[in-house]
């Protein structure tokens, strides 16, 4: 895969308009022929390439480093593209140990959080991509960890059960050095020294030499069950290193997210994609929280009316298709759906920018990591109603906070 600055493809890309195609070219009087969706750019951060995860559980590896290169070009840094498989091996590593020690009790498995990214960066630094390329150990440019994870998942259970740690002369656990040698084979040896761009460096030098301090890193999160501003641990199977968020009303949370992206600071965004409102198929690259019970009166016009107008049935086969009044849940219901596993840590991606339909409903801009997946080739258009009810978590730089919100959270 090549990796290319992404600024010019960005803003020709967002330019295009997704139609989707009528039922039929004869529409019935009272019906209102499909003009799908049209998106109107209000504001767009720069990123870099759009990299692909493939058959890996990787989105919070990647979706954490495509944040951190772009607030590094924030920054006004040159571009960067960090190995994910680095960050990925000495994760899983991390992530099996933990299992170990609570007996299973952590699950091992191939996701994670940007936690373990922020993690990572602070004590084992980073590496360029080309030392670590995903794919590379199999003759690929696109991980698949199928066989991987056949491998090592029966290593880290058969050790868990067997309840008696075998240990080499100097006390190191085996098992430890079997499974680092299972990701040598299937991910790459990770580099201790390097060159790049003429000088030397470790991970770590390496990571401090970007200028990145994960000290001015904050995640946010926004549920009834815990205190507003007070930090606590999100209770998802993957949040397995037990890292904190802050809590906010979730009106709050949605007024950092536009914040950050009005004064230039890109969003890691932590979300469920397994709603219908996910679209897929022909529609996909695009999310929406339709409102298929609306009853306002303040929904006046035509294009209203018309939605006023419609059956249940008929507003949920509409709203696939075009943009339609979202509904704007509140915190009780996004609290239920959490409570009742509608809501998990589906998916990480990065919001980058602000977008509006024809009738309005506002967007926010997100780069995922499935490669051209999707009309938009890999950015999708997401409404700010989807955000507000199916975000579980973002990590934002702590200046992308409106100072009363950071005073509230004691945040200098």
């Amino acid at each position: 895969m090549k990796f290319k600055p992404f600024f010019a493809a960005a803003a020709m890309m967002l330019s295009i308009a997704a139609v989707a195609q009528p039922q039929s070219s004869m529409p019935k009087p009272d019906e209102k022929e499909s003009e799908g969706f049209k998106f109107d750019t209000i504001k767009v951060l720069p990123i870099t390439s759009i990299k692909d995860q493939n058959q890996a559980g990787t989105c919070w590896c990647y979706s954490s480093l495509a944040f951190f290169e772009s607030e590094l070009l924030r920054m006004g840094k040159p571009e960067y593209d960090f190995s994910e498989m680095y960050i990925v091996y000495k994760t899983y590593l991390d992530r099996a140990e933990a299992a170990v020690r609570t007996h299973g009790d952590v699950s091992f498995s191939q996701g994670g959080s940007f936690g373990d990214v922020i993690y990572a960066i602070r004590h084992y630094g980073l590496v360029p991509d080309e030392l670590m390329p995903a794919g590379a150990m199999h003759g690929d440019s696109l991980s698949n960890f199928t066989e991987l994870s056949a491998v090592t998942d029966p290593l880290v259970e058969g050790v868990v059960k067997s309840r008696k740690i075998q240990m080499d002369k100097d006390g190191n656990a085996l098992w430890k050095k079997a499974l680092a040698g299972i990701y040598d084979a299937y991910l790459g040896v990770p580099p201790t020294e390097f060159t790049y761009n003429g000088k030397k460096y470790t991970p770590m030098s390496f990571a401090e030499s970007t200028g990145l301090n994960m000290d001015d890193y904050v995640n946010l999160t926004s549920f009834t069950h815990h205190p507003f501003y007070e930090p606590f641990v999100i209770e998802v199977q993957d949040n397995w290193r037990w890292g904190q968020a802050m809590n906010l009303p979730i009106d709050e949370l949605m007024q950092v997210m536009d914040n950050a992206i009005d004064k230039g600071y890109p969003i890691a965004w932590g979300s469920d994609v397994s709603e219908a409102g996910w679209l897929r198929g022909k529609m996909a690259g695009i999310a929406v929280l339709p409102d298929l019970e609306a009853k306002s009166k303040d929904l006046t016009g035509s294009d209203m009316a018309h939605w006023m107008g419609l059956s249940a049935a008929d507003r949920k086969k509409e709203s696939m298709n075009q943009p339609t009044p979202q509904k704007w849940v509140t915190q009780k219901e996004r609290q239920i759906a959490y409570d009742n596993y509608e809501t998990g840590d589906d998916h990480g991606m990065l919001i980058y920018g602000t977008a509006k339909d024809q009738i309005g409903n506002e967007y926010f801009i997100v780069k995922n990591s499935w490669g051209d997946a999707g009309q938009y080739h890999g950015t999708w258009f997401v409404s700010k109603a989807f955000v507000r009810y199916k975000t579980l978590n973002i990590v934002v730089h702590k200046d992308a906070l409106p100072k009363d919100i950071a005073k509230k959270l004691g945040i200098k």
